[in-house]
């Protein structure tokens, strides 16, 4: 069995982990909103009209900040048709989706939501067909405590006290031909900078993202990023990053390794952002909010999902409900991993997305609603994954891929509290035919034991979770976990992801 080392000490640390990394993202598309979160009818609802079954799913899901109403959704979306009486509220088409917006659920509604799940509201502004003014609009009517007239009406409307929304997104994927209001570059960079100055000037220390690439494969990266910050460093906190991932023509090595494209993506993101300043002469650091990220089939929507026709505008139909593997789940846990190595500057992310659209839930309406493979990893590591993030220095043999090159057959991070003396281990084993022994040395700790052991592994990799069969697919206690004074051994099966607990 090939044997690989790796060495956990609190002096390699990374950074501290924002609690903001285990966020999400609700976008009106599909049926993440109706039929998933929100379904009136069904035998869990509550008085609001909320599952009380995704509910409790959220809140074992440990998610942080949830980002909301979009995603491509919100370049044509009114935030005022989202407020007021539910009976008065307009249907409006939605063009990124090719659906109808019932408006049902609206900033009030999902205030409520998050509150009931415990989780922070990140809202994204509209610029691609709206501006400066409008979201200068909907900051007055979300945090100014009263006395102006949008302040006013959202007392009207039911709620006294502001949201007190920290977390602003400037737009969404404005680099992409896709989006309604697409923009080059400079002319994003310029209207993002304005709104946010203008934001600014109502309250001086809301935290604002600027839209980075929607890809680190599309053909303006990094160049967009050196724009888009030439104009804003100095008015913004964030760059966003975007990436999905996805097997293809069978290549389950080059998939498996997709963490690497995400290292890849995150350094770049950061070396631009770095040069801005120093040209700039800025001892500012502008940090990441990676605030879509996922596997997701995108393939398959061009090919099966993609509604189209001019009178054919349903209200949440069935999109983008991937269903996912064991393979899908080890690399999503491989991306945990990747994001936690990048604490230090990536302080925000956001899985996309969360309840039936690619999604960790997934719910039938009237029926019950389920765990996919990929909420295992996102639970664990938002539940154990606390402190300060650590460098393991991990040896490791390679493999070559078609896509990204020679890389790593295992990889690593972990996480130390320094107020309960806590470690969290997270392993990923690439290797498809072979068990791997890690050593882990844990010298620089004292007083340890094993709390828990997870890996989530199967022998048939495409194994999922479904409606007929929700519990396929799940953690297993790594039995191979031992700890002999200052090192620990444990095994990692043949694509896998691990988790381990000491404390």
């Amino acid at each position: 069995m090939p044997a690989s080392h790796l060495t956990i000490d609190p002096r390699f640390a990374v950074g501290p982990i924002n609690r903001r990394l285990f966020g999400s993202f609700v976008e009106h598309l599909g049926r993440c909103v109706y039929d998933g979160i929100y379904e009136p009818g069904h035998p869990t609802a509550d008085a609001e009209g909320f599952r009380r079954d995704v509910i409790d799913l959220v809140s074992e899901l440990g998610v942080s900040a949830i980002r909301y109403p979009g995603g491509n959704f919100v370049s044509g979306f009114r935030w005022e048709d989202s407020v007021g009486p539910k009976d008065e509220r307009p249907r409006r088409l939605d063009l990124a989706w090719h659906s109808t917006e019932t408006n049902e659920v609206g900033l009030h509604e999902f205030s409520s939501w998050l509150d009931k799940v415990g989780s922070e509201l990140m809202l994204a502004v509209n610029l691609g067909t709206r501006g400066t003014l409008e979201a200068l609009d909907l900051l007055e009517y979300s945090n100014i405590k009263g006395g102006t007239a949008l302040s006013d009406r959202r007392a009207a409307n039911g709620r006294t006290e502001p949201l007190d929304v920290r977390m602003w997104c400037l737009g969404n994927e404005m680099d992409g031909p896709w989006q309604l209001g697409h923009r080059s570059a400079d002319d994003y960079g310029k209207i993002a900078s304005q709104t946010a100055k203008a934001l600014r000037q109502v309250d001086p220390d809301l935290e604002l993202v600027v839209c980075g690439s929607s890809s680190a494969h599309m053909p303006t990266f990094g160049e967009w990023e050196r724009v888009v910050l030439g104009h804003t460093y100095d008015d913004v906190d964030y760059i966003s990053c975007h990436a999905y991932y996805e097997e293809r023509n069978g290549d389950l090595g080059s998939f498996l390794a997709s963490a690497v494209d995400m290292d890849r993506f995150i350094e770049t993101v950061v070396a631009t952002a770095d040069h801005v300043g120093a040209v700039k002469g800025s001892s500012k650091k502008i940090d990441i909010s990676f605030d879509e990220w996922n596997v997701w089939y995108i393939d398959r929507y061009h090919g099966v999902d993609k509604i189209e026709g001019v009178d054919n505008w349903p209200v949440a139909p069935r999109l983008l409900e991937d269903s996912y593997s064991v393979a899908d789940a080890v690399v999503f846990g491989n991306l945990l991993i990747s994001l936690l190595k990048h604490a230090d500057r990536v302080t925000s992310a956001s899985l996309a997305q969360l309840v039936n659209v690619i999604a960790p839930i997934m719910t039938e309406p009237g029926g019950p609603a389920w765990k996919q493979t990929t909420f295992f990893p996102f639970a664990t590591t938002s539940r154990l994954a606390v402190g300060t993030s650590l460098e393991v220095r991990l040896g490791s043999p390679t493999y070559t891929t078609e896509v990204y090159g020679e890389v790593p057959v295992l990889d690593a991070v972990a996480t130390h509290d320094a107020e309960t003396g806590a470690v969290a281990l997270f392993l990923v084993n690439r290797d498809q035919t072979q068990a791997h022994e890690v050593s882990v040395d844990i010298s620089a700790l004292s007083g340890l034991s094993v709390r828990e052991s997870v890996s989530l592994w199967d022998d048939d990799r495409s194994a999922a979770n479904t409606l007929d069969d929700p519990e396929r697919v799940g953690p297993r206690a790594n039995d191979s976990t031992v700890l002999d004074g200052d090192r620990l051994t444990v095994t990692l099966p043949p694509v896998s992801w691990t988790a381990i607990s000491l404390g």
